[in-house]
């Protein structure tokens, strides 16, 4: 599920259509699937034609595209690409599972591959990217959760998912079963501090591409950022720190790697 750095990189992909105007909005017919688009598609292609794009932003794990017409108020589109949605400029592979084909005025057009779509700017916690230690620390210290299930309640915090909760826990030395409540502020400025290094060069690094390699960037090409993956997905593994053979279980239906030698339980 593309997380904060892999929306971001998509965004940065895509950036520089701002400024240029959305001539025609298909579905490719072959698309047979329903559509999680709200509004419908049909009514959207109407309501996005003729708006010029002013900007591209990332609001935590979706993507947000700013767009006005002449004498109207600017309207929001915010794709949200949920477990394998892509947004590309070349032309997939195959377009069985494109949801939207945006036509773009002097250029080629942006393809929306299996994206939930609709208007309106969503209500998240702080980003990610730039998460301080006071803000984790008022948003959890009252909560009983541990510490993981937390980091991936986009209320608390925008844009962590399993790779970068796993990631960043580790990289603190807290277990991931702590429970928030018993969490100091200095414990929470390490969280944030260690979250925003491993977002950074993740986002450097044009996010992560695991398994099947799902996530492709803009321009069709794997992340590189899991191939620096200390704890994720390496379970049964020997810890890059200590040795010790690295632990998987599950939390709030998500397995979580750790290690039980270096990630403290609070």
């Amino acid at each position: 599920m593309p997380e904060l750095p892999e929306v971001e990189t998509m965004c940065r992909g895509i950036r520089d259509i701002v400024g240029r105007t959305i001539t025609e909005v298909t579905t490719p017919r072959r698309t047979r699937r329903p559509s999680p688009m709200s509004p419908r598609p049909s009514l959207l292609a109407r309501q996005l034609a003729g708006r010029q794009i002013n900007a591209v932003t990332r609001i935590g794990k979706r993507a947000v595209i700013e767009l006005r017409a002449a004498n109207s108020k600017p309207v929001w589109l915010v794709i949200e690409p949920r477990m394998t949605g892509l947004l590309l400029r070349v032309p997939p592979p195959t377009d069985q599972h494109v949801r939207l084909v945006v036509a773009l005025d002097n250029g080629g057009p942006l393809d929306a591959d299996a994206l939930a779509t609709r208007y309106g700017p969503p209500t998240i916690g702080p980003d990610a990217l730039c998460l301080t230690g006071p803000e984790l620390y008022a948003a959890i210290h009252h909560s009983r959760r541990a510490i993981k299930v937390a980091l991936l309640d986009q209320r608390v915090t925008a844009g962590i998912g399993n790779i970068y909760a796993a990631e960043m826990l580790f990289a603190a030395g807290i277990d991931p079963r702590s429970r928030c409540h018993r969490l100091s502020r200095a414990v929470c400025d390490q969280i944030a501090f260690h979250g925003r290094t491993i977002l950074r060069r993740a986002v450097r690094l044009e996010g992560s591409s695991i398994g099947d390699e799902t996530y492709r960037t803009a321009d069709n090409r794997p992340g590189r950022f899991q191939r620096c993956h200390q704890i994720y997905g390496r379970d049964g593994s020997a810890c890059t720190q200590c040795g010790t053979t690295i632990r998987r279980i599950i939390q709030a239906q998500r397995s979580t790697c750790f290690c039980p030698q270096c990630q403290k339980r609070l």
